[in-house]
């Protein structure tokens, strides 16, 4: 629906946090769920990182909205089915978004939705839909050659969805709700100590004794040198998602 737009991006941008460029993610150079292609597809071809990594709320409030939202109709969707559409539609392309919505409804997979579609959707029970299309997704994002690097993340990402998505629509929010994506975490640098330097270890594979030593932080940077993100020796956002412990 019109008035769950800004709620929906809100949404969206919980799960797309800032800057990344890591050399496995098929989307490429992204910021804020932005990729550098759609920026340019938007903006002009002349745009480079260096603007995709300073665009302003304006453009991307206008990228989600034409880009996106409008594309798959979510103005003419139930509430909660526009948020789990529109989430598709932002990881993985509007026409995949559009299908997934589709096979949910037994509509035509011709990835555009229009007056069938929508008919079609409004016999349907709007949480048993949206349980359809998180399944679709998943089902498709476990295919990828990528999920080995990227899987953890992208499947708490989309329970979490589901579980926002169900609630938007009238029912109860899951337990995934409180135990899966979340922006709740602390950044974590050199002699830093605690839980996040411990979890941070782990996923690194080295000693884990929650003290952020220098053996962690060169430990890091490596990490993070490898993955395509800055190598600033600070576990944050963009950090933590690639490994997985946020969404």
């Amino acid at each position: 629906m019109e008035i769950n737009f800004k709620n929906a991006l809100n949404h969206v941008l919980v799960h797309e946090g800032g800057w990344a460029d890591h050399p496995r993610d098929p989307g490429g150079a992204t910021m804020r769920g932005v990729t550098l292609i759609t920026y340019r597809r938007h903006f002009g071809e002349h745009k480079t990182k260096a603007n995709l990594k300073n665009i302003s709320d304006e453009e991307l409030e206008k990228i989600y909205d034409a880009g996106y939202w409008r594309k798959c109709h979510c103005d003419d969707l139930p509430l909660g089915i526009d948020y789990a559409v529109f989430d598709a539609a932002v990881n993985s392309g509007p026409g995949r978004g559009a299908k997934w919505l589709q096979r949910s409804v037994g509509a035509d997979q011709d990835g555009s939705i229009g007056p069938e579609t929508l008919s079609r959707v409004s016999d349907h029970d709007p949480i048993k839909v949206i349980d359809l299309v998180c399944d679709h997704r998943l089902t498709f994002l476990r295919s990828l050659s990528t999920w080995s690097d990227f899987g953890k993340g992208w499947g708490l990402r989309v329970e979490g969805v589901r579980s926002s998505a169900s609630f938007m629509a009238g029912g109860r929010p899951s337990h995934t709700e409180t135990t899966g994506p979340s922006i709740d975490y602390v950044t974590v640098k050199i002699n830093a100590k605690g839980p996040w330097v411990k979890k941070l270890q782990d996923a690194l594979g080295i000693e884990a004794d929650g003290k952020f030593g220098k053996k962690t932080e060169a430990a890091l940077k490596a990490w993070q040198r490898e993955n395509g993100l800055e190598p600033d020796g600070i576990a944050g956002r963009n950090t933590y998602r690639a490994l997985g412990l946020i969404a």
